[in-house]
């Protein structure tokens, strides 16, 4: 079975409104990214410790660490990013998950991803052996503009990098917007996902839509999924604030001036989620 998760700091920036809507929502699990307006990451151990405090009360417990890793320039210093990278996995160590969501650096717009791979593979490197040391998992996510944004680049990190503290995240809509067709992308990296972003795109425009309405192949590869008795988790990740679709509107649930409240788009995208997986029978 799956374990549903999700960015809940797209609910809002205050975790006890966060709590409130997972709460309502039935959700035990939160892929933890930003509290009361600030990174995670960023909070002093001691904050994070209130943190815990707050979602052990609640009964919330974290999927992954959310964080921002590797989602700098490559040009960029990487000691300071090194000694955040250290501070996250005391934070995840904290939190108690193994898990800490990453990325490959952002490649000089224009330039050929290529020309990059070798200081990205050094950078990847010497994170990867850090996080073996300290038996945590990184959990490379593709992302638009980054080195792993399309799925041969992110084939190249996992033939590297693949072990128990080294997988990859599939996120549907990443790939739509980056014109990679989200099918073969799952072929080329099935083999290497531990960990499941749900959200949808258009190929047209690049929009964020409801899991499920858009490009992104979800249901198919869901159900795929399903059948290779897949037993992790399945993490929402909205991004619909903008979004004015027929079922928004159909259910009423559009707030001012055509945008989705926090938890109206929270909602919708758990919801349709949770239309997929009756239709596949994972429910």
């Amino acid at each position: 079975m799956y374990r549903l998760s999700g960015f809940a700091d797209e609910i809002d920036a205050s975790l006890s409104r966060q709590i409130e809507v997972l709460k309502k929502l039935g959700m035990e699990w939160l892929e933890c990214r930003g509290v009361d307006g600030s990174p995670l990451i960023e909070h002093t151990m001691e904050e994070a410790e209130a943190i815990k405090a707050r979602l052990d009360d609640a009964g919330i417990r974290l999927s992954s660490v959310g964080s921002s890793i590797g989602k700098i320039p490559i040009s960029d210093d990487m000691e300071m990013h090194f000694d955040l990278f250290r501070h996250t996995v005391e934070i995840a160590k904290l939190f108690e998950t193994k898990n800490i969501r990453m990325f490959s650096f952002f490649i000089p717009k224009g330039d050929d991803a290529d020309r990059y791979a070798d200081e990205v593979m050094r950078r990847l490197e010497r994170m990867a052996e850090y996080a073996a040391k300290h038996d945590v998992v990184l959990l490379h996510e593709n992302e638009k503009e980054i080195y792993g944004d399309i799925a041969p680049r992110c084939r190249k990190i996992m033939e590297r990098f693949h072990s128990e503290n080294f997988k990859a995240v599939f996120d549907f809509a990443n790939f739509v917007q980056c014109g990679q067709d989200t099918l073969e992308a799952w072929e080329e990296l099935k083999p290497y996902t531990a960990y499941i972003h749900v959200k949808d795109a258009l190929f047209s425009d690049g929009s964020v839509v409801p899991p499920g309405m858009g490009d992104g192949n979800v249901e198919a590869i869901l159900k795929d999924l399903m059948e290779s008795g897949y037993d992790g988790f399945l993490s929402l990740e909205p991004h619909l604030a903008d979004f004015a679709g027929f079922h928004a509107l159909e259910n009423g649930s559009i707030g001012r001036n055509g945008r989705l409240t926090g938890e109206e788009a929270f909602t919708l995208s758990h919801d349709s989620l949770e239309a997929i997986t009756r239709r596949i029978g994972w429910i």
